[in-house]
């Protein structure tokens, strides 16, 4: 059996989005316990020229939500980066997810030849479906997601790998 376009993104997306909030979870709890503003954790980064927890977080989720949506042929929904606290931050993973679920697994499967267009460094660059999900969205949310992670566990947040996998099916 074929795996299909609809399975290596949506799934994917969900699974490791749920466990960033689980991940952000443990991360209330570590401020609570060492009576640490939650503002500290938001704020952190791992270098000065990177961008800090919240901003890691609203792009991850934005790779989520805009990958099956434009491999579907459709706009992504929007969402304000304005999250100040991880209450709001669980509410837009919650959001992502929800949008995620609700995409038509139909309009998803067989977008691997559906041209998508991405500005990159400014220019247009043209995508076939599979690339744009392999060679870019993927790397991407990755990339944000594990940048995430590691602000919290530098930060001394108790998680380690199986809280970034997530539970296992």
């Amino acid at each position: 059996m074929a795996i299909s376009m609809y399975q290596v993104s949506v799934p994917v997306f969900v699974r490791m989005l749920t466990s960033l909030k689980g991940v952000l979870d443990k991360s209330v709890l570590h401020a609570q316990a060492k009576k640490i503003d939650e503002s500290v954790l938001l704020d952190a980064r791992l270098y000065p020229d990177m961008f800090p927890l919240t901003r890691q977080v609203q792009i991850a989720s934005d790779f989520a939500r805009s990958t099956p949506a434009r491999l579907a042929g459709r706009e992504p929904l929007a969402i304000e980066d304005n999250e100040k606290s991880f209450a709001e931050l669980f509410t837009r993973i919650d959001r992502s997810i929800d949008y995620i679920r609700s995409l038509p697994d139909g309009e998803i499967i067989g977008s691997e030849t559906r041209e998508i267009v991405r500005p990159i460094r400014g220019q247009p660059k043209k995508f076939t479906g599979l690339d744009y999900l392999e060679q870019y969205a993927l790397p991407n949310f990755f990339f944000h997601l594990t940048t995430a992670y590691a602000i919290l566990r530098h930060s001394g947040v108790e998680i380690g790998k199986g809280d970034f996998i997530g539970a296992l099916d």
